[in-house]
């Protein structure tokens, strides 16, 4: 049973389709623009036309806006892009990279495929790019020994800085055989490797004219030159493939001459104003030294050694008078001290020995109030047994001894009876 498609998978297996084959991924395409359209959105609209056939085309808006034409109705173009289809529509169409005019016809579309291989393979990248000297002592020109070019760039060279020395390498830059002769210029500067920069070009002309600088030879041998090379072909509007190869792209053969080297002349502009500025600055400093050594003078006039040993000779007086008056003061306190503490001590020693006076009374008083014989004299008696002194009644027995002192004299008694009784 055959397979039932729908509508969306079978645009999708077209544009799929499409897309894999490889001579569609890349392609040229020469016809008439028709039904061209500026969309808001910055993209191409267009059909692509010739006596037998059309096809619808877009260009979006980031390679729209690398344009340098405006495209019109009616315009011969070579095209280049890719072939694919819009599944929603399933309508074929060209989805463009680039627009060229088709005024040179075959020459045309043999330097943007030309131009478009060498910049996939990165010949074209700014990586890749030497920096040019900004003063170089040797510049090497890569021409014709008899073109007008080689005498105007002699000529620039040598008025804006004649330090540096030119040396020609003579090459073809017209025929069939310029594109090998240019080649060998480049081995023989870069083998030679005495220049700092090389010039490479010839005046105006037809493409045909400059198509040996279309060259896939002289593209190659200047991106693997390594002196940075300054390419000078035909008149501004005149753009080649060396110049997308090159270190830097001169619109002239005159202007390669004049960006290869610094002008002497704005040198000695920039020198003087160097030496005006130098001149000014060193002048400001010279004053400023000279009002720091003026006020130096001054105050070194202010302090003489004279004028400084007065000064201290006058502050030592000062501090001799207020010595001794501090000194006749300190003295006058000391005296007053002393006389105070005297008779603070005086004071003082007759205050303690009353007081010491009264506290012997006041002992004598206490002893001889709690003095045994001061009791004894009062009526009481002391009782003595022969364990010592008696206290207490429970402690005798009937018929023990007993001295009883006195206040005056001892008595020898026996023990008839005791009687307990409460302390």
């Amino acid at each position: 049973m055959s397979t039932v498609y729908s509508v969306t998978r079978l645009n999708n297996e077209i544009k799929d389709l499409l897309d894999a084959v490889p001579g569609y991924r890349n392609l040229f395409v020469q016809g008439e623009i028709s039904n061209y359209k500026a969309h808001s959105s910055g993209h191409y609209y267009l059909t692509l036309k010739d006596e037998g056939a059309s096809i619808s085309a877009v260009m979006f808006r980031s390679d729209a806006m690398r344009l340098k034409f405006r495209l019109e109705n009616g315009m011969k173009v070579i095209v280049r892009g890719r072939v694919s289809s819009f599944p929603r529509t399933g309508q074929v169409q060209l989805y463009l990279n680039e627009i060229v005019p088709d005024g040179a016809g075959a020459l045309n579309l043999a330097f943007e495929q030309l131009k478009s291989k060498l910049h996939a393979e990165g010949l074209f990248n700014e990586a890749y790019k030497k920096p040019i000297p900004a003063c170089p002592s040797h510049v090497a020109l890569i021409t014709s020994p008899t073109g007008a070019a080689v005498r105007d760039m002699v000529r620039i060279l040598g008025r804006r800085w004649p330090l540096a020395r030119v040396t020609l390498y003579p090459s073809l830059v017209q025929g069939p055989g310029a594109a090998p002769s240019i080649c060998r210029a480049l081995a023989l500067a870069n083998a030679v490797g005495e220049a700092d920069v090389i010039l490479c070009g010839r005046g105006g002309g037809s493409m045909e004219d400059l198509w040996a600088f279309n060259e896939e030879a002289v593209a190659r041998a200047i991106f693997e030159s390594e002196i940075p090379v300054i390419s000078a072909v035909g008149h501004e509007p005149d753009v080649t493939i060396a110049d997308f190869v090159a270190d830097l792209r001169a619109p002239t053969p005159s202007g390669a001459a004049e960006l290869a080297v610094p002008d002497r002349a704005e040198y000695r502009v920039a020198l003087r104003s160097l030496e005006l500025r130098l001149h000014t600055a060193g002048l400001r400093h010279m004053q400023t030294n000279r009002r720091r050594l003026d006020g130096l003078a001054e105050r070194l006039a202010a302090r003489t050694p004279a004028k400084y040993i007065d000064e201290k000779r006058l502050q030592l007086d000062s501090a001799c008078e207020r010595l001794l008056g501090a000194q006749a003061a300190r003295l006058d306190r000391e005296r007053q001290y002393v006389r105070l503490l005297g008779q603070k001590l005086s004071a003082a020693g007759q205050r303690g020995v009353q007081a010491r006076r009264l506290r012997f009374s006041r002992l004598v008083a206490t002893l001889d109030a709690i003095s045994p014989l001061g009791v004894l004299a009062r009526g009481y008696a002391i009782a003595e047994g022969e364990k010592g002194v008696v206290v207490d009644a429970a402690a005798l027995h009937a018929g023990d001894r007993l001295r009883v002192r006195f206040a005056k004299g001892v008595a020898t008694c026996s023990v008839l009876d005791t009687e307990k009784g409460e302390a």
